[in-house]
């Protein structure tokens, strides 16, 4: 194992109306408010006024509508609230699109310029309003981890950028709040986070514990995943998700580890072109690169990940086996609604070369668990048709 520092200092706040004990956590924090959230979900379930009544001792301000991949434009937008009003604080609702969007806000209010520099690192972040969140899906794991994920519309990069003074200080997770998550952005979100775990399952460093952790985390997704799409009211379901989002990208299972990942970087430049759903996205391109990357020297990672996480009977064969676990995979994604090819998407081989290039210097492919160079991820991307 690397050596390693853990510190994840959010204050998690887990289960039913957990949202009434924000006033006494925000208060220390200050007394006017940015509220940040998608659509309209959260005004239809009735959590906006819900959160409305709790903070009634607090000025609030908002900024609605935004988007499934989160735009440097409307980032951009928040940073002018909070600069005119005097914001003291953000509160995110919603999922992992407006908490990033709300990261690079509370980041951007200490900035002069365009808030894509602190994106591509043109400049750096030097301090940052504190965050809040109320989650209203699982899935990206942002709720609990110091990154964020930002579009630009116009040059079609969707870059990550990182910072320990952007990690919530407080994370509400009341599962009931993703009882009214659609079924396509509930298996979406499963994937996501199945795709973290993933990302640093498969990595050159041999660590037996967040392996362990990872594979208990992934068969956790595979029994309540289904559940939640059959029964969307299902709290145990829900809660057993929403926990796993929150551990898949919080730092635990990458402990002792490369943080090399690939497939969210092949996925990046297509749903930065396309604007796909970032989760369906993965759930098409893992097996295809795990099939891609199934070597004499990857087999035995293959093997133990079929055996320990889907159960294959072990045998001889570990190629075998590995490639049942692949299957395995696959038809997971498949049986809770995901699309498999990029037919499915409407997407054509127009852009491949353009986005293999960028996923492999933006995402430093080369380095990989299996290094990857633009030819292989031209290939990925082809095997997904």
């Amino acid at each position: 194992m690397k050596n390693f520092e853990f510190h994840v200092p959010t204050d998690v706040l887990f289960g039913r109306n957990q949202e009434s004990n924000l006033p006494d956590k925000l208060k220390g924090l200050g007394k006017k408010i940015l509220m940040t959230y998608g659509g309209g979900s959260i005004k239809r379930s009735g959590l906006y006024d819900k959160l409305k009544e709790l903070l009634k001792d607090f000025e609030i301000f908002e900024l609605g509508g935004i988007e499934p991949n989160p735009r440097v434009s409307t980032v951009n937008r928040g940073v002018e609230i909070c600069k005119k009003e005097g914001i003291d604080l953000i509160l995110a609702v919603g999922g992992g699109s407006t908490i990033d969007c709300s990261k690079a806000m509370a980041a951007g209010a200490y900035y002069d310029g365009d808030a894509w520099d602190l994106v591509t690192g043109k400049a750096s972040i030097e301090s940052a309003l504190p965050l809040a969140v109320v989650l209203t899906i699982a899935a990206t794991g942002s709720e609990m981890d110091c990154a964020a994920v930002i579009s630009n519309e116009e040059t079609k990069e969707k870059l990550l950028m990182g910072h320990p003074l952007l990690l919530p200080r407080v994370s509400v997770l009341n599962p009931e709040n993703t009882f009214s998550v659609p079924a396509y952005q509930t298996a979406a979100g499963a994937v996501d986070m199945m795709s973290h775990i993933l990302e640093s399952y498969f990595d050159q460093e041999e660590a037996f514990v967040p392996d362990a952790i990872s594979e208990g985390l992934l068969r956790t997704v595979i029994k309540y995943a289904p559940i939640a799409l059959k029964k969307p009211d299902n709290y145990e379901a829900r809660a057993q998700l929403m926990w796993t989002s929150s551990l898949a990208l919080n730092g635990l299972v990458t402990t002792g580890k490369n943080f090399m990942w690939s497939c969210h970087y092949i996925e990046h430049e297509l749903s930065a072109h396309y604007d796909i759903t970032h989760g369906a996205g993965l759930a098409m391109l893992t097996p295809k690169w795990m099939r891609y990357v199934l070597s004499d020297k990857t087999v035995d990672k293959f093997y133990t990940y079929a055996v320990n996480v889907w159960g294959v009977t072990p045998s001889d064969d570990k190629f075998a086996v590995a490639n049942a676990g692949i299957n395995a995979t696959e038809e997971f994604f498949r049986s809770i609604g995901m699309p498999m090819t990029l037919d499915e998407f409407g997407i054509d081989d127009s852009k491949f070369e353009e986005m293999a290039e960028k996923a492999v210097v933006v995402g430093h492919l080369d380095g990989a668990y299996v290094p990857l160079s633009e030819k292989d991820v031209v290939e990925i991307l082809r095997m997904c048709r």
